[in-house]
């Protein structure tokens, strides 16, 4: 390092032994009041975000001045702090040496630089490229060198200090930069450091203008992309650089609040509490030595939580803190400790997080307030019990997410309204926890999981996932066995821990993420157990179960195994997931299994879904739109494609239909018949439904017969209430009931709005199947009320026909093709089906459908040849006159991987892929029913999917079906679904991954119809009991398979239509194996099914009347 204004000597860069230099000690933020008035006043406002501030969100170019807005926002009302964002002169260097020579003074000519917005990153705005990577870093293996060609930013900024500055003490704090720095102050160099992802700190008093003057100071910072410190930040984000965060400039008094520690104690059954605050000064080293701070005093004053959200805190009658004296007197810093105790204390939890306002005073030796320093703290307390993580005396359970820090147009700088949109979409879905995924986030962040009530884990900025391919544990190329890294690894959990110290939200300290196990971990645990007493230690490298972690915090593990885990009576630590349902594309699947094994095995407490966002970065494309793009998007090599794409919202927090899910298995009420009666369970911890309001409906197929309100006594936490079934007020209607399925959907809701929701909010909702009151037989359709068919025998075709010509069906005979079968069906003069019906057997991959390489299901569907079925030989169909009102078509199709056909009879059954039995009963009604009896070759592996496929002209739009709804769901992600008739149009059933592939459909359908706005159109339902799998789409199987970007694709003419016996489930336990459980795949056994389809027109009858019709047997 070159302690001069000439430049910089060293590599510093390149050296794990140097992190840091004049870089002041981690500690709490400072926000340096003036006095205990404006403190509370500055947490009053600040304490006021909610539900209405998230609708400020915003995720297009409008985000650039809101973050610079957020930014402003963060120092309001704080007259000694300074806010230095907006727009600063920026210069893109090659590398660290091609940077303009002495840029830092003040007299550099600068006006042929362009303006960047501070905070921000740079790829954002144009210069250098995003580069996303999940393991593999994006530059040689070779620690701790990194590329010669290392693109460094230059940044300049003028500011001046305000008057009332003046006699005090000035510091700058950089809160993110990405990934190492140099700072200078009026050509002086004042310090560097390394680790993106917290403060840097530099006491700046010395070498800037004195405050009031009108000379200006001019900051200049040299930023590099990459640096030995990037070796510990291979997190799976995009690689982005740049000052991303604010920049401060903050002045305090000679003497001074430099840190504050709160910590709480409860006893007597948490009726007691006390709070112990540890204060740390500093002032003038020499004068401390000397005389010490015993004439100076300090005060802690503890203002209670009101049981409104915006209190006027100073209407409160806080409780001192008793004060002993300041001691402990080391260089510049001494100490004092401060107590009080609390009789039934309002205690945090994530489902009441009552919040206390401290203010720290200290005073002069004449009693003058000289400085103040606030925050809002929670009184709780984190243990351990055999298989049990207890918060307050209660065994919590973790219903929670992974969230990096992402937003699609500034990358990893924050907007206050963005992340506050985050936390109320969360609570709105039931979740009650985030794990900070891979690094200390925000300052802010922290504030509004204090305020809203989440559960957190804090994870250090260390993963060193690259090094998993090319070395084994203890190999010297391992940095956690390494001692040269040792340093550089603690210093970032030690300035982790110091930063956020006082959120009572973190119950958690997490060494970071997918960093191997070593000695160096060991170090690092050991540091925080002796720091901090009051939270638990997560980390789940090295298996999960090592002696850094508190708790076994497996990631993806099968929930069979995590079941053997809790059960094993030598492990008496608690099991929660630190990564769980890989939520990329269309996934989720298996979530219910594994909260049903959550919910009744001790020792599983639950887990964190990866993870929250689409990692997407908005890129225009053509035509001006703006699109999500992935790796290699941006040029950027080497890149992970889409494995960026895993969250349950999208980019702009849109909700995925897979969050449904979560929010259904999550919520915090459970409903369910047990017996002769319906039961109600309150699994909160700590809130009874004081605030929760029941409804009923009752549905019978598919239609709501009675709706109304249930008088349910307050259920305190974790009990119980049961309502006999024959009180319900839903007895009698199901008593007089003649239906064939009978819904009873109960639902809970907020009877008064509060932070996160309004008044009527759902928080939970099931719906139970109930048995029929009464028999009841179909209304049946007999011949003879049918009219007569005419049937014509053409060169080519079968056309089957009425009288009065009010539908014409046409089928070729040669061979039974699909792809020359013209099955045209006319109602009411309009072309309905265009091709098909025909079997099928793809689907476009998923995300998880390709996870496994060579092994995958998509690997292995396409070498069996699923996605190039054709018919390559068939028997001639054949008719049969069954009645004058009933005529029988069928045939034998072979479905084979596609080659050139010549209907020859040559190739031998038992080398087809299918065999299938097709026979069509034509009824003068309209009716068809088509028969399949399909022969997979048990060679094959499970299949996608078991179905007929078939296209509608595009003017068909409307749907509308009686199944599993209203939003996307498949055989293992539908529980959140419930059983009704649903309307919608064909483009609102798309649901558009960024990575495209199979999606949009629905599950249990019994019925579905597609019409056009006239009322004509086509229905279909199922027989003999059976539940399809029902899409419709505007975008072929095929378009969805080929396309990488949903913004490829384009609608077409006509509808493409799947009604499937059997559909695979999505699997999501990962992404990157086989995760489909058992009960969901589709083994190549014999399958048999019938579909009925019906004409449709604006006189017919409604659909739930058809399907209580029955066709009179013709056999």
């Amino acid at each position: 390092m070159a302690f001069a204004s000439v430049g910089i000597g060293h590599r510093d860069w390149e050296d794990p032994n140097v992190v840091k230099w004049n870089k002041r000690r981690a500690h709490v933020p400072l926000h340096c009041h003036s006095g205990v008035g404006e403190a509370l006043s500055f947490w009053e406002k600040r304490s006021k975000a909610d539900k209405k501030s998230a609708e400020l969100a915003v995720w297009d170019n409008n985000a650039t001045s809101a973050a610079l807005e957020s930014a402003r926002f963060w120092v309001q009302g704080l007259p000694f702090v300074l806010s230095l964002s907006g727009y600063w002169k920026f210069y893109l260097a090659s590398k660290p040496e091609a940077t303009p020579r002495d840029f830092y003074l003040g007299d550099f000519d600068d006006s042929f630089w362009k303006d960047l917005p501070v905070p921000s990153n740079w790829q954002m705005y144009g210069y250098d490229r995003p580069i996303y990577t999940n393991i593999i870093y994006p530059f040689p293996l070779n620690p701790p060198l990194v590329p010669t060609e290392n693109p460094t930013g230059c940044y300049r900024r003028f500011f001046t200090l305000p008057p009332n500055w003046k006699g005090r003490r000035i510091f700058i704090s950089f809160e993110g930069v990405d990934s190492a720095f140099y700072a200078w102050i009026n050509g002086i160099l004042v310090g560097y450091s390394q680790d993106s992802r917290l403060p840097a700190e530099f006491e700046i008093s010395d070498v800037c203008h004195q405050p009031g003057s009108s000379d200006k100071n001019i900051l200049a910072v040299k930023v590099l992309r990459w640096s030995d410190g990037s070796y510990l930040e291979d997190q799976d984000h995009w690689w982005l650089s740049g000052i991303h965060r604010d920049v401060i400039v903050f002045s305090k008094p000679v003497v001074m609040i430099s840190d504050y520690f709160v910590k709480t104690q409860s006893k007597q059954n948490f009726t007691k509490s006390t709070v112990e605050l540890q204060v740390t000064l500093e002032g003038p080293k020499d004068s401390m030595a000397m005389y010490g701070l015993s004439q100076y005093s300090v005060e802690g004053l503890l203002f209670g939580p009101k049981d409104h959200e915006h209190c006027d805190l100073s209407q409160s009658n806080p409780v001192s803190l008793f004060p002993n004296e300041i001691r402990d007197t080391v260089g510049h810093y001494a100490t004092t400790n401060l107590t009080a105790a609390l009789e039934h204390p309002k205690l945090w939890s994530a489902e009441e997080p009552h919040l206390y306002t401290l203010a720290v005073i200290l005073k002069d030796p004449s009693g003058v307030v000289i400085d103040c320093e606030a925050c809002r703290i929670g009184i709780r307390e984190v243990a351990l019990r055999p298989k049990e993580l207890v918060l307050n005396g209660k065994p919590i359970v973790i219903r929670g997410v992974n969230r990096h820090e992402h937003h699609p147009r500034t990358g990893k700088t924050n907007v206050d309204a963005c992340m506050i949109k985050d936390i109320v979409i969360m609570k709105q879905n039931n979740i009650n926890a985030v794990r900070n995924s891979h690094y200390p986030q925000h300052p802010r962040w922290y504030e509004l999981c204090d305020l809203f009530g989440l559960y957190v884990i804090d994870e250090a900025n260390i993963e060193t996932h690259g090094f998993d391919a090319y070395a084994q544990p203890g190999h010297q190329n391992m940095i956690a066995w390494d001692p040269m890294w040792a340093h550089a690894m603690l210093e970032r959990v030690v300035n982790m821990v110091e930063r956020d110290k006082n959120h009572t939200s973190i119950i958690f300290w997490s060494l970071g993420n997918e960093a191997g196990f070593g000695p160096n971990h060991g170090a690092l645990a050991g540091w925080i157990r002796g720091r901090d007493t009051t939270r638990l230690l997560h980390y789940e490298g090295g298996g999960a179960r090592t002696v850094t972690t508190d708790v076994v915090c497996p990631m993806y593990m099968r929930v069979w195994d995590i079941v053997k885990i809790a059960n094993d009576k030598n492990q008496h630590r608690p099991v929660i997931l630190c990564e769980y349902s890989h939520s990329m594309g269309n996934s989720n699947g298996n979530l219910k299994k594994y909260w049903e094994a959550i919910e009744s095995t001790h020792g599983l407490q639950g887990g964190f879904i990866w993870d929250w966002v689409d990692q997407g970065l908005l890129k225009e494309g053509n035509e001006q739109q703006n699109n999500w793009a992935y790796g290699g998007d941006f040029g950027d090599q080497p890149n992970d494609l889409n494995f960026c794409l895993n969250g349950l919202v999208w980019p702009d927090r849109t909700p995925h239909p897979g969050l449904e899910e979560v929010k259904n298995c999550y919520q915090p009420i459970g409903m369910s018949l047990v017996g002769n009666a319906v039961e109600i369970m309150n699994k909160n911890f700590f809130v009874s439904t004081e605030n929760v309001k029941f409804y009923w409906s009752l549905q019978m197929d598919g239609l709501c017969a009675k709706y109304g309100s249930i008088a349910v006594p307050i259920v305190s936490p974790r009990d119980k209430h049961l309502i006999s079934w024959k009180s319900g007020p839903w007895f009698q209607t199901w008593l007089e009931s003649a239906a064939q399925e009978i819904f009873l959907t109960l639902t809970a809701k907020l009877s008064s709005s509060n932070r996160w929701a309004e008044e009527g909010h759902i928080i939970a909702t099931q719906q139970l199947n109930l048995p029929r009151a009464h028999p009841s037989s179909p209304l049946v359709i007999t011949l003879s009320d049918m009219p007569t068919l005419l049937f014509e025998d053409f060169p080519q075709i079968f056309s089957i026909s009425v009288p009065d010509s009010k539908w014409v069906i046409e089928i070729r005979k040669d061979n039974g093709s699909i792809q020359s079968w013209t099955f045209s069906w006319q109602v009411a003069s309009k072309k309905v089906v265009v091709k098909g019906p025909v079997p099928c057997f793809w689907r476009a991959p998923t995300d998880n459908d390709k996870g496994g390489g060579q092994n995958s299901y998509d690997s292995q569907w396409r070498a069996s040849g699923l996605d190039q079925l054709e018919i390559t030989d068939s028997t001639d169909f054949k008719p049969r006159a069954v009645s004058p009102h009933v005529i029988e078509i069928s045939g034998v199709i072979y479905l084979d991987r596609a080659k050139t056909f010549g209907h020859t009879h040559l190739h031998a059954e038992s080398s087809k892929m299918f065999k299938i039995c097709v026979t069509y009963l034509i009824y003068g009604s309209g009716d068809v029913i088509m028969q399949c009896y399909i022969e997979p070759n048990a060679i094959l592996p499970p299949l996608p999917r078991v179905g007929i496929q078939f296209s509608v002209d595009k003017i068909f739009r409307d749907v509308e079906w009686y199944g599993r709804g209203p939003f996307e769901c498949y055989p293992d992600r539908k529980s959140a679904a419930q059983v009704g008739i649903y309307q919608e149009k064909v483009d609102r059933l798309h649901v558009p991954y960024i990575m495209p592939g199979e999606c949009g459909g629905r599950s249990d359908v019994r019925w579905a119809i597609l019409k056009d706005n006239e009322g004509v159109g086509l229905m279909a339902m199922s027989m003999n009991g059976c539940l399809l799998q029902m899409s419709a789409s505007y975008y072929s199987t095929q378009e969805l398979d080929s396309a990488t970007h949903n913004q490829e694709l384009h609608p077409k003419d006509n509808i493409e239509v799947h009604l499937d016996y059997k559909h695979m489930g999505v699997g999501g336990d990962d992404s990157w194996t086989k995760s489909v459980h058992e009960e969901f795949l589709i083994p190549p056994v014999p399958y048999d099914f019938a579909i009925r389809f019906s004409p449709v027109t604006s006189s017919s009858p409604s659909g739930i009347d058809v399907f209580r019709t029955q066709l009179e047997n013709c056999a």
